[in-house]
């Protein structure tokens, strides 16, 4: 490792920073829009837990925190997806070295308009759906009438593909080969996308469950046409029976030392893993919370 990286390093792991009498920690962490919400809510609750240590909180997307993790200015990295091996490849000739820690699981969940009638869908519609060359476009086609969709023509709503949820799904329902189609609106966030599927009665949207609202419907999901779905839960992703249910990580440089440590370990404590249920998802382990 060269100097510049060393000092870089140092600084993304743990800054130490004047504040009154004492000297705080902080540590940057950065990435899965998935994650946000209850990394916020972790560094929230940590304050208590240990005052000289701040936990600075930014989404942008799982590939976002990754590339921070790579060039060494974040102490830890959130994602909705595991890093490639490219990604892994690349930051050790920077002089990192990502590790891995799962600390929850999501269930994906495909979202409708409230009034869509449509009450379960396959993993093999979904591809024809958002799938290049895929052959439905239009909800007649797999016997569905909306009200208030005029023509029925399918409004695909997807991520950014700086996102590990846009990565999930197009590895889970497309195939690791098959791209999407042509015309998706992608959008920044998983709020965005719940909010235009609540307000277009002819879209399809996926995200990550915790970001569900009663305004919208969730799908339930078989694996194969015709065989039985699977409802998109907390109960659902930590079994696994969830067709579309995926870990939830964070990457530090090396095995976590001192305060990112501590914070890491508290995280997978019954405490910080009863804030990640609370959220939405579901947690690494069976916890028991008041």
């Amino acid at each position: 490792m060269n100097r510049l990286t060393a000092y870089v390093s140092v600084f993304a792991t743990a800054v130490v920073i004047a504040g009154g009498a004492e000297a705080r920690t902080l540590i940057q962490n950065k990435g899965s829009d998935t994650l946000v919400n209850v990394a916020q809510a972790w560094a929230e609750a940590y304050r208590k837990i240990d005052s000289d240590v701040a936990v600075a909180v930014s989404g942008g997307g799982s590939g976002t925190g990754i590339a921070a993790m790579i060039n060494g200015t974040v102490g830890i990295a959130n994602a909705s997806r595991a890093m490639k091996q490219k990604e892994v490849d690349l930051a050790k000739s920077k002089g990192q070295n990502p590790v891995q820690h799962i600390v929850g699981y999501d269930a994906l969940a495909v979202f409708l308009h409230k009034d869509n009638p449509a009450k379960s869908l396959s993993i093999p519609q979904l591809a024809e759906i958002y799938g290049e060359e895929g052959k439905t476009e239009n909800w007649g086609q797999i016997d569905i009438e909306v009200p208030g969709c005029k023509g029925q023509e399918m409004v695909l709503v997807s991520r950014q593909n700086n996102s590990g949820t846009y990565a999930y799904f197009r590895k889970a329902v497309l195939g690791k080969k098959r791209d999407y189609k042509m015309g998706t609106r992608d959008m920044h966030g998983s709020k965005d996308v719940v909010d235009l599927v609540e307000n277009t009665p002819c879209a399809i949207g996926y995200s990550g469950l915790a970001y569900a609202t009663d305004h919208i419907k969730t799908a339930c999901i078989s694996k194969e046409n015709g065989s039985e779905c699977v409802e998109p839960s907390v109960a659902t992703a930590s079994d696994g029976s969830y067709p579309i249910a995926r870990p939830l990580f964070m990457y530090t440089n090396g095995e976590p030392e001192g305060k990112v440590k501590e914070y890491l370990d508290w995280i997978l404590s019954d405490e910080g893993q009863c804030i990640i249920l609370d959220k939405g998802y579901a947690p690494v382990r069976k916890v028991t919370c008041n």
